[in-house]
């Protein structure tokens, strides 16, 4: 078993949060976790968009043919 120090354990006793704190933290962490989410998705969209558009040109000549094997 492990030994904490005396001065960690009263330190962790006295920063106990109440029931309302840890409820205010928790819902400072759910909008977090949704804004990061949502610029996540929005990032994502505007990479697809800018990959969509990138359009490419034809090769000059002739156009490339499926080559055989070379077995």
């Amino acid at each position: 078993m492990v030994k904490l120090p005396l001065i960690g354990v009263l330190l962790a006793s006295a920063l106990k949060l109440t029931p309302a704190e840890k409820a205010g933290r928790r819902a400072r962490r759910r909008e977090f976790l949704k804004n990061l989410r949502l610029a996540v998705q929005k990032e994502k969209a505007e990479r697809s968009e800018r990959h969509a558009a990138q359009a490419r040109q034809p090769r000059e000549g002739r156009p490339r043919t499926r080559r055989p094997s070379r077995r």
